[in-house]
């Protein structure tokens, strides 16, 4: 969609009534980096043009004054304005302030601008030509770099905001919950949602801190580190009791995969090997037990420390 698609999508949006204050509006504000704008009476026609452009992957000024448009772009003639365009005419009585709009079309000594911020709503209205301090056309813009959600969800997991889940794309509860998460500790409006304010932080941010208590612990009631000591202990006292008699495995099931073994030996003709060759085999099984247990161990404090996991 182009911006001047994207704008008219808004038609009909209006700024909150009495205190209250509309959240799309203020989405816009911090699209384009203001998300610390508190109220939707600030003056947002700039705000809606740039955040048209950047949802259409156009880079904006990035501010909020109106005349900023007048060096955005390349410079086009009146007469020659198309719909799309971006008109600028003044407003008020200091000479920064201005008011900012697509241009719809132009019918002789009038110009119809499809802006926000106009009678406090988006509409399309009429404006003398000869108000126009100039028309502005993309041409020499430099895209607005913008990041993927996937590149967001990828980015606050290298940052430590795990809780963002599986990197597939979409802006679930889980995504959201990262967002959040990482906008409260870098101090940005909490709101989740993937704008010009948040991608510009996640480029230059830190590595989530961890607490000092979190990364000396331990996970408490972790069902794998009970069951990987349980394995431990298991392969423990089973390597030692072949190591010291050479007896059978200690349970039941050992035993049957003993006698297993044992026929399998004699069937392909090593029958004699088995009484030497079945207490290193169980010594060995015992082993593999204990180190993939360890390492099972190991990873889940790891991640626990790290902050991977709860």
């Amino acid at each position: 969609m182009t911006p001047f698609d994207i704008a008219r999508s808004y038609i009909g949006t209006t700024e909150g009534p009495g205190p209250a204050d509309n959240p799309v509006i203020m989405g816009m504000y911090a699209s384009v980096g203001h998300d610390w704008v508190e109220h939707d009476s600030v003056a947002w026609c700039a705000a809606f043009v740039g955040h048209c452009l950047e949802k259409a992957g156009i880079r904006s000024t990035r501010k909020l004054t109106a005349r900023s448009y007048l060096d955005w772009g390349v410079p086009i003639e009146v007469a020659d304005a198309q719909q799309g365009d971006i008109g600028v005419i003044p407003r008020g009585s200091s000479s920064w302030q201005g008011h900012v709009f697509f241009i719809d079309r132009t019918e002789g000594q009038w110009v119809w601008g499809l802006g926000g911020n106009q009678d406090d709503a988006v509409n399309v209205k009429r404006y003398p030509a000869t108000k126009l301090l100039g028309v502005r056309r993309t041409g020499n813009v430099t895209p607005a770099v913008t990041m993927s959600v996937e590149a967001v969800q990828r980015r606050l997991k290298d940052l430590g905001y795990h809780e963002v889940g599986q990197i597939d794309g979409k802006i679930g509860s889980r995504t959201r919950s990262a967002i959040l998460a990482f906008r409260q500790d870098n101090d940005l409006a909490l709101v989740p949602i993937i704008d010009v304010t948040l991608t510009d932080a996640l480029t230059t941010a830190r590595p989530r801190p961890v607490a000092i208590e979190r990364a000396t612990g331990k996970p408490e009631g972790s069902r794998i580190v009970a069951a990987s000591n349980a394995q431990i202990a298991l392969g423990a006292a089973g390597y030692a009791g072949i190591a010291i008699s050479d007896v059978a495995p200690l349970v039941g099931q050992a035993e049957e995969g003993r006698d297993l073994a044992t026929r399998l030996f004699e069937l392909v003709g090593l029958g004699s090997y088995a009484p030497v060759v079945m207490p290193l085999l169980g010594a060995a099984i015992f082993f593999v037990v204990i180190v993939l247990a360890w390492k099972a161990r190991a990873a889940r404090i790891e991640d626990h420390r790290t902050g991977r996991t709860p």
